[in-house]
């Protein structure tokens, strides 16, 4: 899968910000290229600057959105050493991420298998640091005795349901408050009180 070069212009760094800004309010399937170049003011070379097709260009604003938080997120749990602290934090912020991305967006991104396997891979590196987290808290006694592998299993359950819009159609949770919602539940179930 291609990838924009990190040494892109800055012109071709702000067009992809505003491309996926575009598509965190609005969804993309509905889109064509001249369309998006239409209602970002740039011309279709710069689009396909970002990729040789709307797939792939499409793709290319799905991985941007997710690569942006990462370095917050990580940056959020750094302030902590206390390992509930750090899980609150993390799962926190990764609400926080998701906020911006309207219910189109994340149909759309779920519509597609491409864009999918984005979020799964995503969510797939979140549920793994999650465990790390989660191991680290029981192996030091900061969690309740707890089978760590199995709780931090279920986490990625639910990340994965959240991930592929069943918590959404179950439950009317948005991605975020989902995410809200998991974090205190997890906190709750592993309080040494």
């Amino acid at each position: 899968m291609a990838r924009v070069s990190n040494s892109q212009t800055p012109r071709l760094s702000q067009v992809l910000d505003q491309l996926v800004e575009l598509f965190l309010a609005e969804g993309f399937s509905r889109f064509t290229i001249a369309d998006i170049a239409r209602r970002l003011r740039c011309s279709k070379s710069t689009l396909y600057a970002l990729g040789p097709s709307k797939e792939q260009v499409t793709v290319n604003a799905v991985v941007h959105f997710f690569r942006r938080p990462t370095q917050r997120v990580e940056d959020a749990i750094a302030r902590f050493d206390d390992p509930g602290e750090r899980l609150a934090a993390y799962l926190n912020a990764v609400a926080a991420a998701l906020r911006p991305a309207t219910l189109r967006f994340i149909t759309d991104v779920s519509a597609n298998p491409a864009t999918n396997a984005v979020y799964a891979q995503n969510t797939d590196a979140a549920a793994r640091r999650v465990s790390q987290i989660i191991d680290d808290g029981i192996r030091t006694g900061s969690f309740r005795p707890a089978h760590g592998p199995f709780v931090a299993d279920v986490v990625a359950t639910i990340m994965r349901r959240i991930q592929t819009g069943h918590i959404w159609e179950t439950t009317g949770l948005r991605d975020a408050d989902a995410y809200d919602e998991l974090a205190r539940l997890v906190l709750h179930g592993l309080d040494r009180g």
